[in-house]
């Protein structure tokens, strides 16, 4: 065996440049070969942002740096980015061929500190680790060069209405801007300010520079992102809560909500619970007319619509989207496929919760990078009535073969623009069924 991996869905360390990138003024840095930034332009697509993919700053590592190390074209770049850019921080992200060789980067990000700069190093060599882990370190980083430099103008959890929110991985999630932007209407909703960090929601390095004062964190993964949260309650002692699913739909978004106000209610935030509960009122009854319209539509073409689903994504898109569509939908979740390299550690965790989905219904999971496997393993299935493949644009040929339906919401979107939509929350919710239906429709005969 080879163990190559066919249609890899997520990619190396260095790709959280995009983490950075979606950090308003933040620019990567790479101290890697060429190839790097085109690479992850490549998949992502149409998400350069301010400096990202294959227009950050780059050191273009040859054979030249391989044998002599690269610290002097590094110092050179450093120093003409911030001639040449409006930047607010600098993030160097060192590619395999650094990393090999053993630039001591570290060192050189300590010259431009001591210059008043502000920049921090992160080791993102490609053989590391995946783009899912390197968030988290890159996220770290900055906190421990960047925004421990503001402790004593910030107290640690001096705000007790604040929290940090730590949710979408940026770009990953094709989604991201507009989940966040959602999971911070929601929060707002029931009485908390948030801090959002990532998109055009965020308020860029000065909002960074606050979140020590948080009261505590919440995060919105199955796994990617703990790192981040055990630090910040390590270093700040602000104590998380973490839902482990997206929450798309008004059963899992009352439950990520009360579940943030039960916990909040504990370490102290005043919550007018009155009022968030009004808040929650208005926001599932205002989803629920939407539903109740749908029923006409869904009596009229019930005959064309997919009965069930396979669903190729991450593990927090699989378990909730599987939860939203068999109760909130009635589209049944059959054999699902997480494809984001999931360590070890925390599958099981991700089975029960999928297990949770249904008492009567076992839904087959598997874990599986190679997305190649899974579309194999997909042809080989049988089921009765029309389906669906909700999963990356890779899928769209998949699904022609098999006569299904196909919703594409996973990277890479090369036949889908996304710009602000968002699958979280009860809107979210909504979105999904308009997506779903409106693919059905353009194929009805």
């Amino acid at each position: 065996m080879s163990g190559i991996i066919e249609q890899e869905r997520y990619t190396c360390a260095i790709g959280a440049l995009q983490s950075v990138v979606a950090i308003p003024k933040a620019v990567p840095i790479l101290h890697s070969g060429p190839g790097c930034g085109n690479m992850i332009q490549g998949f992502f697509e149409r998400s350069t942002g301010y400096a990202g993919g294959n227009t950050s700053p780059c050191t273009n590592f040859s054979e030249k740096e391989v044998v002599f190390g690269g610290m002097e074209r590094l110092r050179e770049i450093v120093s003409n980015t911030y001639k040449v850019l409006d930047t607010d921080l600098q993030v160097i992200l060192t590619g395999c061929t650094a990393g090999i060789v053993g630039d001591d980067v570290e060192s050189l990000a300590d010259e431009f500190r001591d210059l008043g700069k502000p920049i921090v190093s992160v080791e993102t060599a490609g053989f590391k680790c995946s783009n899912f882990e390197s968030h988290s370190l890159v996220v770290n980083a900055i906190l421990d060069q960047y925004v421990s430099k503001f402790e004593d103008e910030n107290p640690a959890r001096s705000e007790k209405n604040t929290v940090n929110l730590f949710a979408s991985l940026p770009y990953q999630d094709p989604f991201w801007k507009g989940n966040l932007r959602e999971y911070k209407r929601l929060l707002e909703g029931i009485g908390l300010k948030v801090h959002i960090l990532f998109g055009p929601q965020s308020e860029g390095v000065e909002e960074w520079k606050r979140i020590p004062r948080a009261n505590f964190n919440i995060l919105v993964s199955p796994w990617y992102g703990l790192p981040i949260v055990e630090h910040l309650e390590d270093i700040y002692e602000q104590p998380f809560t973490r839902f482990p699913n997206v929450p798309i739909g008004a059963n899992e978004t009352e439950r990520f909500l009360r579940q943030v106000i039960d916990f909040a209610k504990g370490q102290g935030s005043q919550i007018d619970e009155e009022t968030a509960e009004e808040f929650i009122k208005k926001e599932r009854e205002a989803y629920y007319e939407e539903i109740d319209n749908l029923a006409t539509f869904l009596l009229e073409f019930r005959y064309g619509l997919p009965n069930h689903v396979h669903i190729l994504h991450d593990a927090g898109y699989v378990v909730g989207l599987s939860k939203f569509l068999l109760h909130e939908v009635g589209i049944v979740p059959k054999e699902q496929f997480i494809t984001d390299n999931t360590p070890e550690k925390f599958k099981e965790q991700i089975v029960t919760e999928l297990r949770s989905t249904s008492e009567k219904r076992e839904i087959p999971l598997t874990f599986e990078p190679d997305a190649g496997k899974v579309q194999d393993a997909i042809r080989a299935l049988s089921h009765q009535g029309r389906g669906l493949i909700i999963g990356s644009g890779w899928d769209k040929e998949l699904a022609k073969e098999k006569d299904y339906d196909f919703l594409s919401a996973a990277v890479p979107t090369p036949y889908r623009l996304v710009l602000t939509t968002n699958y979280a929350g009860f809107s979210g919710g909504l979105r999904v069924i308009e997506d779903i239906y409106d693919r059905v429709l353009s194929t009805y005969r």
